[in-house]
């Protein structure tokens, strides 16, 4: 290593070249390939399976559903927790993996157990298997009017196709509708007067429904592929399948005998945005994506899009979580500009000015470093990993201090100042980097917490300790060749220039500190080692105390005041999505009353601070696929 130290500090090109590069390496992964997002992203070590159940009550989807699945999943290795939840309609079971099994291989075994088991109901629907992951969602588009729902779902579709035709965009999903259905309803007298039985006008239905190769033709030119085209997609496709053929030429098609309702499943959904019927949107980030850079793309195209929609027409945003990351980032990029100034304030008063420069350009060097690992290292801009720069901050400049006093102590016994660096910082190689991988060692030990709350700590770790080597890197290798360049100022106080009379006033304040009294309260506590020793455990014991009795309250992750507020309505299992309904209106109609009201009205512009207001009805949670939450009359 002295060897390495003395070569750099020698060579001050190649020490210039190194924190060059450093430095444009950290830029073009920062600018160009870190994903922004406000959590991190990964599996959360949860499986979940799903059946719905039409028409059940919680006690038949418990009998009927959930136990088959619990005993059929029970003895495979792997689960550490299981969870289950017998609803209306549906039922789901929650499996945890334990610690060192693989999520995806425990799924694959647990699929393989629930599909073999051939006891569910014949009207439980296929089972659905999810592994747990945080959902994107960076933004929603609500397209709100005053039409019917066929024609609202249409325009719907229009738009979220045209978002996903964007640049940058490739998740999308429309939300808060009911999927399409056809319905036939044919009464049981009319199935007495023509003979017929519903079985047989479901076989007529599936055997006329569908498309069907038939076959090639070879010829000269080619061969050619048939196709039979009888699959019907809309209600007058199905009113002309044929049900029954007489020798006389007369037939009877299922228009002639059925009512055929081309329009949505019953499942009781519904969206409204400021009074309005409303379909939303949800655009997720997916991959390296910038939550950022997409949620603008999004408002532009919606700014571009008002101008072409129809009269009353609303097409807004909502839950613009990209805010959240912006607000995030400049509360976190403040705090480090501010530290940044505080750690060199420091510096520049109780060390030397030239030394506290040099010393802080150590900082961005680290840290550029550090960004240009994080990509391999999984590691994205979000506000757990802004919080371990914020947190080493003040630890990245330790070792520059202790290599830059000790080259200048050098210099001040007239050493010559290229020896004085390298001598300088060869002496203190071996405590500084000792002292490194010590700090390094305590943010390893993070990383082994296990779950969900790991993974999120593992952030920080990931960020700290590539700062902290680089910044070993930075004060071994570079901070010599330029701390070599320094002169020691006369001592006379006289000759010195005004800004350096001040620094000097500062520091050699801290050295007559350090000799008057720190060093005298440190000889007395050696000298009563035990009671210096009582002393500390009993403080000790206090501060544990203090924690144990919890007098000092500990909060995982702090709550934070937002920009929206939500109101969740759960009524009895059963209770009819009318009566629903009527009680959400009521909640409105006092959101409405807050939003008329003066006090809640912005002085200066007169409008309310309350800008938007959306009610569901029939969905605890709105998702990009269809949820088993969809679709309980109790909930809004």
């Amino acid at each position: 290593m002295h060897g390495i130290i003395a070569w750099f500090a020698r060579n001050g090109v190649a020490a210039n070249l190194l924190m060059v590069a450093i430095l444009m390496a950290g830029m073009n992964t920062l600018f160009k390939r870190i994903p922004t997002e406000v959590f991190p992203e990964f599996e959360l070590d949860i499986i979940s399976v799903s059946v719905p159940y039409s028409g059940s009550t919680p006690a038949e989807v418990e009998e009927s559903v959930v136990v088959k699945i619990e005993e059929a999943i029970q003895d495979i290795q792997g689960i550490k927790k299981i969870t289950s939840t017998a609803a209306e309609g549906a039922g789901s079971v929650t499996i945890e993996v334990d610690k060192g099994y693989d999520s995806r291989e425990l799924l694959d075994d647990i699929k393989n157990r629930v599909d073999s088991i051939n006891t569910f109901p014949l009207e439980t629907e296929k089972p659905i298997f999810n592994l747990a992951q945080p959902r994107g969602e960076v933004i929603t588009v609500v397209i709100a009017a005053d039409m019917n729902e066929h024609d609202l779902r249409i325009l719907g579709e229009q738009i979220r196709d045209e978002i996903a035709n964007l640049p940058s965009i490739t998740q999308v999903a429309l939300q808060a509708v009911r999927p399409y259905e056809i319905s036939i309803e044919v009464s049981e007298q009319t199935l007495q007067q023509y003979g017929l039985t519903l079985e047989g006008i479901a076989q007529a239905i599936r055997s006329s429904s569908i498309d069907l190769p038939a076959g090639a033709i070879k010829t000269k030119g080619g061969e050619f592929l048939l196709r039979t085209k009888g699959q019907a997609y809309t209600g007058l496709d199905f009113e002309q399948i044929v049900l029954i053929t007489r020798g006389d030429g007369i037939r009877l098609t299922l228009g002639d005998i059925a009512d055929i309702n081309d329009g949505f499943e019953e499942t009781p959904l519904s969206a409204r945005w400021n009074g309005k019927r409303a379909v939303m949107i949800a655009v997720s980030r997916v991959g390296d994506q910038n939550a950022i850079d997409l949620a603008n793309t999004v408002k532009a195209y919606l700014s571009e899009r008002r101008a072409s929609l129809p009269e009353g027409v609303d097409l807004e945003y909502w839950n613009d979580r990209s805010q959240i990351v912006i607000g995030r980032i400049n509360t976190l990029v403040a705090s480090a500009l501010q530290g940044g100034g505080l750690v060199f304030l420091v510096l520049a008063l109780f060390l030397r000015l030239s030394l506290a420069i040099w010393v802080c350009v150590g900082i961005p060097v680290a840290f550029m470093g550090a960004i240009a690992f994080m990509p391999q290292l999984g590691v994205t801009i979000n506000i757990i990993s802004l919080f371990g720069f914020i947190l080493v901050l003040g630890i990245v400049v330790d070792d520059a201090i202790v290599t830059g006093e000790n080259i200048f102590s050098h210099l001040q016994r007239g050493d010559d100042p290229t020896n004085a660096a390298v001598i300088g910082t060869q002496e203190v190689s071996i405590p500084v980097v000792f002292g490194v991988l010590t700090t390094v060692a305590a943010f390893v030990t993070i990383m082994m917490i296990d779950g969900f709350r790991g993974k999120i700590f593992a952030q920080i770790p990931l960020v700290v300790i590539p700062v902290l080597l680089f910044s070993l890197v930075e004060s071994k290798l570079i901070l010599p060749a330029h701390l070599k360049h320094l002169r020691i100022q006369n001592r006379d106080r006289t000759q010195l220039n005004p800004l350096s009379r001040f620094q000097r006033f500062f520091a050699d304040g801290l050295e007559a500190f350090a000799r008057s009294i720190y060093r005298p309260v440190l000889a007395f506590a050696m000298k009563h080692r035990y009671m210096t020793l009582s002393a500390f455990t009993g403080i000790c014991i206090i501060l544990f105390t203090l924690l144990l009795s919890n007098r000092m309250m500990f909060v995982f992750f702090p709550r934070v005041p937002t920009e929206r507020l939500t109101v969740r309505l759960t009524m009895p299992q059963g209770t009819p999505s009318e009566v629903t309904q009527k009680h959400v209106n009521r909640i409105l109609e006092v959101a409405y009353q807050l939003q008329n009201r003066e006090d809640y009205k912005e002085p200066s512009t007169g409008k309310s601070i309350i800008v938007n207001i959306m009610d569901i009805v029939g969905a605890s949670g709105i998702t990009g696929g269809r949820s088993l939450s969809a679709g309980q009359t109790n909930v809004g």
